[in-house]
Protein backbone atom coordinates (compact mmCIF):
# COMPACT_ATOMS: atom_id res chain seq x y z
CA UNK A 1 0.00 0.00 0.00
CA UNK A 2 1.18 3.19 -0.86
CA UNK A 3 2.64 6.02 1.36
CA UNK A 4 0.03 8.68 0.43
CA UNK A 5 -2.77 5.99 0.95
CA UNK A 6 -2.01 5.01 4.63
CA UNK A 7 -1.37 8.64 5.11
CA UNK A 8 -4.97 9.53 4.13
CA UNK A 9 -5.79 6.22 6.12
CA UNK A 10 -4.49 8.36 9.12
CA UNK A 11 -5.84 11.70 8.08
CA UNK A 12 -9.54 10.58 7.78
CA UNK A 13 -9.05 8.53 11.48
CA UNK A 14 -8.28 11.55 13.12
CA UNK A 15 -10.56 13.48 11.37
CA UNK A 16 -13.66 11.12 12.60
CA UNK A 17 -11.95 11.12 16.04
CA UNK A 18 -11.67 15.58 16.11
CA UNK A 19 -15.17 15.27 15.27
CA UNK A 20 -16.65 13.24 18.11
CA UNK A 21 -14.51 15.09 20.51
CA UNK A 22 -15.34 18.52 19.16
CA UNK A 23 -11.59 19.23 18.67
CA UNK A 24 -10.94 19.94 14.99
CA UNK A 25 -10.00 23.44 15.15
CA UNK A 26 -7.46 22.49 17.98
CA UNK A 27 -6.13 19.24 16.40
CA UNK A 28 -5.49 21.50 13.27
CA UNK A 29 -3.91 24.35 15.28
CA UNK A 30 -1.37 21.41 17.37
CA UNK A 31 -0.68 19.24 14.27
CA UNK A 32 0.77 22.01 12.51
CA UNK A 33 2.98 23.10 14.92
CA UNK A 34 3.95 19.14 15.29
CA UNK A 35 4.64 19.43 11.49
CA UNK A 36 6.80 22.29 11.57
CA UNK A 37 8.90 21.03 14.53
CA UNK A 38 9.28 17.57 12.38
CA UNK A 39 10.21 19.42 8.88
CA UNK A 40 12.75 21.84 11.22
CA UNK A 41 14.71 19.45 13.53
CA UNK A 42 16.52 16.85 12.07
CA UNK A 43 17.92 15.33 14.88
CA UNK A 44 14.26 14.36 16.10
CA UNK A 45 14.14 12.67 13.06
CA UNK A 46 17.18 11.25 13.26
CA UNK A 47 16.29 9.77 17.15
CA UNK A 48 12.77 8.31 15.52
CA UNK A 49 14.64 5.94 12.57
CA UNK A 50 17.21 5.03 14.68
CA UNK A 51 16.88 1.02 14.62
CA UNK A 52 19.21 0.88 18.09
CA UNK A 53 17.10 2.80 19.85
CA UNK A 54 13.76 1.33 21.30
CA UNK A 55 9.89 2.18 20.91
CA UNK A 56 9.41 3.35 24.64
CA UNK A 57 12.37 5.52 24.32
CA UNK A 58 11.06 7.09 21.26
CA UNK A 59 7.61 7.71 23.09
CA UNK A 60 8.99 9.21 26.15
CA UNK A 61 10.64 12.03 23.74
CA UNK A 62 7.53 12.30 22.24
CA UNK A 63 5.70 12.29 25.77
CA UNK A 64 8.38 15.05 26.89
CA UNK A 65 8.71 17.36 23.85
CA UNK A 66 4.55 17.36 23.25
CA UNK A 67 3.86 17.93 26.70
CA UNK A 68 0.64 20.41 26.69
CA UNK A 69 -0.60 19.30 23.58
CA UNK A 70 -3.97 17.50 23.18
CA UNK A 71 -3.22 13.58 24.89
CA UNK A 72 -4.85 12.81 21.57
CA UNK A 73 -2.32 14.30 19.20
CA UNK A 74 0.08 12.63 21.66
CA UNK A 75 -0.99 9.33 21.46
CA UNK A 76 -1.20 9.57 17.96
CA UNK A 77 2.64 10.04 17.46
CA UNK A 78 2.98 7.38 19.72
CA UNK A 79 1.15 4.83 17.78
CA UNK A 80 3.26 5.92 14.58
CA UNK A 81 5.94 5.10 16.79
CA UNK A 82 4.62 1.70 17.31
CA UNK A 83 4.01 1.45 13.90
CA UNK A 84 7.24 2.47 11.90
CA UNK A 85 4.79 4.91 10.12
CA UNK A 86 6.83 8.31 11.63
CA UNK A 87 8.02 9.68 8.27
CA UNK A 88 4.50 9.63 7.42
CA UNK A 89 3.94 12.25 9.90
CA UNK A 90 4.26 15.75 8.07
CA UNK A 91 2.10 14.09 4.86
CA UNK A 92 -0.50 13.01 7.52
CA UNK A 93 -0.88 16.32 8.87
CA UNK A 94 -1.31 17.55 5.19
CA UNK A 95 -4.01 15.24 4.79
CA UNK A 96 -5.43 15.85 7.45
CA UNK A 97 -5.55 19.41 7.41
CA UNK A 98 -6.99 19.58 3.81
CA UNK A 99 -9.89 16.84 4.32
CA UNK A 100 -10.54 19.47 7.23
CA UNK A 101 -10.53 22.20 5.69
CA UNK A 102 -12.54 20.61 2.81
CA UNK A 103 -14.96 19.93 5.26
CA UNK A 104 -15.09 23.48 6.13
CA UNK A 105 -15.51 24.87 2.64
CA UNK A 106 -11.87 26.44 3.10
CA UNK A 107 -9.40 26.38 0.90
CA UNK A 108 -5.72 27.00 1.62
CA UNK A 109 -3.80 29.36 -1.00
CA UNK A 110 -0.07 30.04 -1.43
CA UNK A 111 0.10 33.38 -3.03
CA UNK A 112 3.95 34.15 -4.51
CA UNK A 113 4.21 37.91 -5.11
CA UNK A 114 7.88 40.05 -5.56
CA UNK A 115 6.41 41.76 -2.63
CA UNK A 116 4.44 41.60 0.53
CA UNK A 117 0.82 42.13 -0.48
CA UNK A 118 -1.00 45.13 1.18
CA UNK A 119 -4.44 44.25 3.22
CA UNK A 120 -6.52 45.86 0.43
CA UNK A 121 -4.54 43.12 -2.09
CA UNK A 122 -5.30 40.53 -0.09
CA UNK A 123 -8.84 41.34 0.26
CA UNK A 124 -9.57 41.99 -3.30
CA UNK A 125 -7.16 38.49 -4.37
CA UNK A 126 -9.61 36.36 -1.62
CA UNK A 127 -12.58 37.82 -2.48
CA UNK A 128 -11.73 37.15 -6.22
CA UNK A 129 -11.08 33.45 -5.30
CA UNK A 130 -13.79 32.84 -3.00
CA UNK A 131 -16.29 33.13 -5.65
CA UNK A 132 -14.07 31.42 -8.38
CA UNK A 133 -13.76 28.34 -6.23
CA UNK A 134 -17.09 28.16 -4.64
CA UNK A 135 -15.85 28.04 -1.09
CA UNK A 136 -16.59 29.58 2.00
CA UNK A 137 -12.97 31.90 2.53
CA UNK A 138 -9.77 31.27 1.24
CA UNK A 139 -6.69 31.51 3.81
CA UNK A 140 -3.49 32.98 1.88
CA UNK A 141 -0.17 32.44 2.77
CA UNK A 142 2.00 35.56 0.81
CA UNK A 143 5.37 34.19 -0.27
CA UNK A 144 7.84 36.48 -1.79
CA UNK A 145 9.45 35.77 -4.56
CA UNK A 146 11.48 38.04 -6.49
CA UNK A 147 11.84 36.07 -9.68
CA UNK A 148 8.43 36.58 -10.34
CA UNK A 149 9.31 40.29 -11.74
CA UNK A 150 5.74 41.22 -11.34
CA UNK A 151 2.14 40.07 -10.89
CA UNK A 152 1.28 37.23 -8.80
CA UNK A 153 1.38 33.25 -8.98
CA UNK A 154 -1.38 31.74 -6.86
CA UNK A 155 -1.27 27.88 -6.36
CA UNK A 156 -4.29 26.25 -4.68
CA UNK A 157 -4.06 22.65 -4.16
CA UNK A 158 -2.44 21.19 -7.22
CA UNK A 159 -3.86 24.06 -9.57
CA UNK A 160 -1.13 27.10 -10.03
CA UNK A 161 -2.96 30.64 -11.33
CA UNK A 162 0.43 32.61 -12.87
CA UNK A 163 -0.32 35.88 -13.36
CA UNK A 164 3.13 36.66 -13.10
CA UNK A 165 5.21 38.86 -15.75
CA UNK A 166 7.97 35.76 -15.67
CA UNK A 167 5.00 33.53 -16.39
CA UNK A 168 3.52 35.53 -19.27
CA UNK A 169 6.84 35.42 -20.80
CA UNK A 170 7.61 32.19 -20.50
CA UNK A 171 4.02 31.39 -22.20
CA UNK A 172 5.11 33.69 -25.29
CA UNK A 173 8.53 32.51 -25.62
CA UNK A 174 6.62 28.73 -25.79
CA UNK A 175 4.29 30.48 -28.31
CA UNK A 176 6.69 31.44 -30.76
CA UNK A 177 8.58 28.42 -30.47
CA UNK A 178 5.63 26.61 -31.49
CA UNK A 179 4.76 29.25 -34.14
CA UNK A 180 8.51 28.75 -35.53
CA UNK A 181 8.15 25.30 -35.72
Amino acid sequence: MSDQVVAKRYADALFVLGQEKLSLDKFVEEFKVVRQIFEDNEKLNTFLFHPGINKEQKKLLLTEAFQGMHQDVVNTLKLLVDRHRTELIPSIIDHFVQVVNDAKGIAEAYVYSVRELTGDEKVHLKAAFTKRLNKGSIQFTNIVDPTLIGGVKIRIGNTIYDGSVSGKLKRIERNIGTANN
